[in-house]
């Protein structure tokens, strides 16, 4: 099993959406497929997934047969900046490889790209009943910040 972060590509959708919607980020208001569509609108090489890559046949390729190679997107994470401050969503990593690092390299990926487009800081919301990886993020030297976030919906996703 070969591990690697790399940019999202159109053909991973299916599988970003069933991870988003197993880890629990998908919300009744927000239709993951539209966020995909405007994420790929806007900065598309801050969207980021974790693959597994695994050959589907472990036999030599033989005449007239080639190796079948498998790629499962195994996380995600969604990066975009405005110049000063860069934000980190669906960050997510397939429930049974939690804890493997997956998320970790998944958040240092992003973290590398943002930096290098110049951005100084690098932020983030977790949701109240998803305090349980409050400590990932602790661990990777974020702190909870004294602020207050207000939100208002332009656009209802249908």
């Amino acid at each position: 099993m070969t591990i690697e972060v790399r940019a999202f590509r159109p053909d991973d959708a299916d599988a970003v959406v069933d991870l988003w919607t197993e880890s629990g980020l998908v919300r009744p208001w927000n239709d993951p497929r539209r966020d995909i569509a405007r994420k790929l609108d806007v900065q598309p090489e801050l969207f980021l997934v974790a693959i597994e890559r695994t050959d589907g046949d472990d036999a030599p390729p033989s005449a007239g047969r080639a190796r079948t190679r498998r790629d499962t997107v195994i996380g995600s994470v969604m990066a975009g900046t405005d110049g000063h401050r860069g934000w980190l969503y669906y960050l997510a990593v397939t429930p049974e490889l939690r804890g493997r690092g997956i998320g970790r390299e998944l958040v240092a990926a992003a973290e590398r790209r943002l930096e290098a487009l110049g951005c100084p800081k690098v932020q983030l919301m977790v949701r109240r009943e998803n305090r349980d990886v409050a400590s990932l993020y602790a661990e990777l030297g974020y702190e909870e910040s004294d602020v207050l976030v207000l939100g208002k919906r332009l656009i209802a996703d249908d």
